[in-house]
């Protein structure tokens, strides 16, 4: 079956860095893009970052735009999000989904059709 499983979260504190993968298994999809989602107790689910499987463009919310990176390894078929400058604000559990996704909405939940588990991420001021 198809997977996605998000890890490491943690606890830092602000202004600190943390690196979550993203690991896929159980299906092949080359024109597939990979997002970043996040979710805080209480509030919606906000897209993060995106990254297209077949050429590696990159898409940000202007939240996290400047701090936040994504890359991919498509020979071990994870995907990274290099979080640094960390803000009490990114405080989330966050998870990574897969899909066709349609242009300009690459960072809307929706258009995603498998998704992770999530993994915490505590930013402690």
């Amino acid at each position: 079956d198809v997977q996605l499983q998000a890890s490491g979260g943690g606890l830092v504190q602000a202004g600190g860095s943390l690196r979550l993968s993203c690991a896929a298994s159980g299906f092949t999809c080359d024109d597939c893009s990979i997002g970043w989602f996040r979710q805080a107790p209480g509030e919606e689910r906000e897209g993060v970052s995106c990254i297209s499987k077949s050429d590696g463009r990159t898409v940000y919310a202007d939240s996290v735009k400047g701090r936040f990176t994504i890359s991919t390894d498509n020979a071990k078929n994870t995907v990274y999000l290099q979080m640094n400058s960390l803000k009490p604000e990114d405080t989330a559990v966050y998870y990574c989904a897969a899909g066709q996704v349609l242009p300009s909405n690459e960072l809307i939940d929706v258009e995603y059709d498998y998704w992770g588990q999530g993994t915490q991420v505590t930013v402690s001021s």
